[in-house]
């Protein structure tokens, strides 16, 4: 079974959507999907509302995540490690112990040659448009990398 990871910040706005939408494009006897944030913020805490809702609106239900942080064990539990801006990127590569690790971290957007800046935002302190515009990206971005994935 393929593991994959996806990390942002609190892991209540980008990353379960991410979790949510990818989740939604694989099999899951086949692919597993969680998420994690770099911060403890929202540990046990379930997503944005309005993450929630936007996924809602698109017929994905992410309701039912729990918030957790990401810990140096997730290393060895997954085989792809996504972090949805540069700024959480780095704080997973600082808790990497060696180069296997640092070899299992990409920025999400790096699997989207259409995107040129490479960073998720944040739609934490946005409104509505800005959720559903995060959406968009994450699934456009999730379409390539389902693709990918089915094809090895």
């Amino acid at each position: 079974m393929t593991k994959i990871l996806m990390v942002c910040l609190g892991n209540i706005c980008r990353s379960p959507l991410a979790h949510g939408i990818l989740e939604s494009k694989l099999n899951t006897s086949q692919f597993y999907i969680d998420s994690a944030g770099t911060a403890a913020y929202h540990v046990g805490h379930q997503p944005d509302r309005r993450s929630i809702k936007v996924a809602k609106n698109n017929n994905i239900d992410i309701s039912h995540q729990t918030a957790r942080q990401f810990k140096a064990s997730d290393f060895d539990r997954f085989d792809y490690i996504y972090a949805m801006d540069s700024s959480n990127y780095t704080n997973i590569i600082s808790l990497a112990r060696n180069n296997s690790d640092i070899g299992k971290v990409k920025l999400f957007l790096e699997e989207n040659p259409n995107i040129s800046n490479k960073n998720v935002p944040d739609p934490y302190y946005g409104d509505m448009s800005d959720f559903e515009y995060v959406f968009d990206l994450i699934e456009n971005t999730s379409i390539i990398i389902a693709k990918r994935l089915l094809e090895e």
